[in-house]
């Protein structure tokens, strides 16, 4: 499909998205093309519901994975075949809702000081400080980093869009003892060569080394870190809206997840049972 990718290629970079999202569209127009064998040209809407079945079933993949080829082969034949697109017979898949997993704050603490490489640990402080996802930390400049307001910034985040969160004291003591160490010329946390900026691999490759000497069993991943931070907010009081700004959410119903995991809300109510039975506890 090379003239046609490229010109899909064309129309994304026209409409400003991330080099992320034009990689992951690709992809999956290209291996809906190799499972039929045919030009995407030649096919239409019952290979299209083939395909994301094919996903489901036989992949077993994600549903986020299978709304990102929902919405690729949509751009494709929309803005490219100019097609229409016929929601009725290639329905979206429905989301899952699934609460994130939330470290406590003792968890963090552990993790931090099992983390004993100066440079790992500030990344990881500063992860959680900002609440950042972790391509937010992997591209951190020397001057997204506002220590005289206490602030992060974070330039052309999802949706290229900036942004400004929170820099706690201790990461940025943190930061100081590590720039003095390390001395970072442009990006805050440099990769093997010092003109790229370190790996989002590397980064989870650090937490996942640490959440397992700090003898944490919890499923966790480094965007963990990023939930943690939103809920521990909430559970201290800060407003919704105020979480929404930090994080970069586009809708506050994302933002809104954290209330079902946030620990002070559910401690305060008294179950019933031991309203009930209170003489026999």
């Amino acid at each position: 499909m090379g003239k046609l990718r490229d010109q899909m290629i064309m129309e994304m970079e026209l409409r400003n998205h991330s080099p992320k999202t034009i990689k992951a569209y690709i992809r999956h127009v290209k291996n809906f093309t190799r499972l039929f064998n045919k030009s995407p040209a030649e096919m239409g809407t019952d290979e299209i519901r083939k395909y994301l079945h094919h996903l489901k079933k036989e992949k077993k993949v994600s549903w986020s994975n299978i709304n990102i080829a929902y919405c690729g082969l949509k751009f494709f034949y929309t803005k490219v075949l100019h097609r229409r697109w016929d929601v009725e017979h290639i329905p979206r898949p429905r989301g899952e809702k699934r609460l994130p997993n939330i470290l406590a704050q003792s968890e963090l603490q552990r993790i931090f000081d099992a983390t004993t490489n100066l440079k790992n640990c500030a990344m990881l402080m500063v992860t959680y400080s900002g609440g950042l996802r972790v391509s937010e930390t992997s591209h951190l400049k020397i001057t997204d980093i506002d220590s005289q307001r206490m602030l992060i910034r974070i330039a052309g985040a999802k949706g290229n869009k900036d942004r400004y969160t929170l820099l706690s004291k201790v990461a940025l003591n943190k930061l100081r003892h590590y720039y003095k160490i390390y001395r970072p010329t442009d990006w805050l946390f440099e990769g093997k060569n010092k003109n790229n900026p370190i790996s989002d691999g590397t980064i989870q490759k650090v937490f996942r080394k640490a959440k397992k000497k700090a003898g944490i069993k919890k499923p966790a991943t480094v965007h963990t870190l990023r939930h943690s931070f939103a809920t521990h907010l909430m559970e201290a009081g800060v407003d919704i809206f105020t979480i929404q700004r930090l994080l970069g959410h586009a809708y506050l119903k994302t933002t809104s997840t954290y209330i079902h995991v946030e620990r002070k809300r559910l401690q305060d109510i008294i179950n019933p049972l031991d309203r009930m039975m209170e003489d026999k506890i």
